[in-house]
């Protein structure tokens, strides 16, 4: 398996499955809270990550918004999301993620009503000012993909006034970017970041979304709702995207399968096959769930859906128990 390859198709897994839980919360519990699920994922992810990012990425000490809108050029670029940057001066800078999105893949966006995108900006955009102590710092939205505009596109502006919650995101329709100029981009610094460790990153990106929406899921509609909105979403998930993900691992059955998704995510499996066909799978870990409790139930189990769901499309006349944490047995049933 090529280990890049590798990293990519977790990736894609791990993102399918955050967009799958979205439009499952669109379809099964509506607009509002579906919503209320991107705006928790997206502000505890801000609170998590944006102000050591900055320092990381070394623009820590540029003004608010220039900082704000780099952030989401460089941190994105990192993350393999398509995103332009444009500076119109120290207290004004653009921003804009043009089609294809990489957070509504696909057809996916035509389920994303304009409520649950703009939850991302609530959660996120809207409260940098927040973390930063400078409170007239605020978000323009000029333009929502969902919407039909060419993009998600907005800018951050510095006022010479704090600013109240409700004015910290504001949507117009009268303006547009600039057009961007990948020349005068900021770049990366190429020894900080080579290409290994921006694949792995993209990688880490998408987890990162699995990670938090089984976390706020649980959190807003309790373990039993939560974790069987999560569940179906990852059972769906795994039986629509098993076939594309072990091509892109060079998995021939489904014990290999099971390995090679484990290899890719940074963890060690082994499958003990047997003379009766069964076969136990067993994993030194679950990075996915790395600064969380392992053993949470509803999380556990929104997850095993996952391979419950592939092995449902890979082989229905085989079962998957699982025999502890982490070990499964495979075993085939009578037809």
């Amino acid at each position: 398996m090529d280990e890049r390859a590798g990293w990519e198709a977790v990736g894609d897994w791990y993102h399918a499955w955050f967009t799958g839980t979205v439009l499952t919360a669109v379809s099964r519990r509506g607009p509002a809270d579906a919503a209320e699920l991107v705006f928790r994922v997206f502000r505890r992810q801000q609170q998590q990550t944006f102000l050591a990012g900055l320092a990381k990425l070394g623009i820590d000490h540029l003004p608010p918004a220039v900082a704000a809108a780099r952030y989401h050029y460089l941190s994105n670029f990192i993350g393999g999301v398509g995103v332009e940057y444009v500076e119109e001066s120290p207290r004004k800078a653009w921003i804009r993620y043009p089609p294809p999105r990489w957070i509504w893949p696909g057809t996916t966006i035509c389920g994303i009503p304009s409520e649950v995108n703009a939850a991302m900006l609530r959660g996120w955009h809207a409260n940098n000012g927040v973390l930063l102590g400078r409170l007239g710092l605020g978000f323009v939205c000029t333009g929502q993909t969902v919407d039909g505009d060419p993009g998600l596109e907005g800018y951050y502006v510095e006022h010479d006034r704090d600013l109240d919650e409700q004015e910290r995101l504001r949507f117009t329709r009268d303006e547009r970017m600039p057009r961007f100029d990948p020349a005068k981009a900021p770049k990366l610094p190429v020894l900080d970041w080579p290409v290994e460790r921006i694949a792995k990153a993209k990688r880490a990106y998408a987890m990162e979304y699995a990670r938090t929406v089984m976390q706020e899921a649980v959190a807003l509609w309790g373990a039993g709702p939560g974790g069987a909105l999560l569940g179906h979403a990852a059972r769906l998930v795994g039986m629509q995207h098993v076939h594309a993900t072990a091509a892109a691992l060079g998995a021939t059955d489904f014990p290999d399968f099971m390995v090679a998704m484990a290899a890719a995510e940074g963890d060690v499996a082994h499958a003990a096959r047997q003379r009766d066909g069964s076969a136990t799978i067993t994993r030194g870990a679950l990075p996915l769930f790395r600064g969380l409790a392992a053993d949470d139930p509803a999380m556990q189990a929104a997850w095993n859906e996952l391979m419950v769901g592939a092995l449902a499309a890979w082989d229905r006349f085989t079962r998957l128990e699982r025999m502890g944490p982490l070990e499964w047995r495979l075993a085939p049933v009578e037809a």
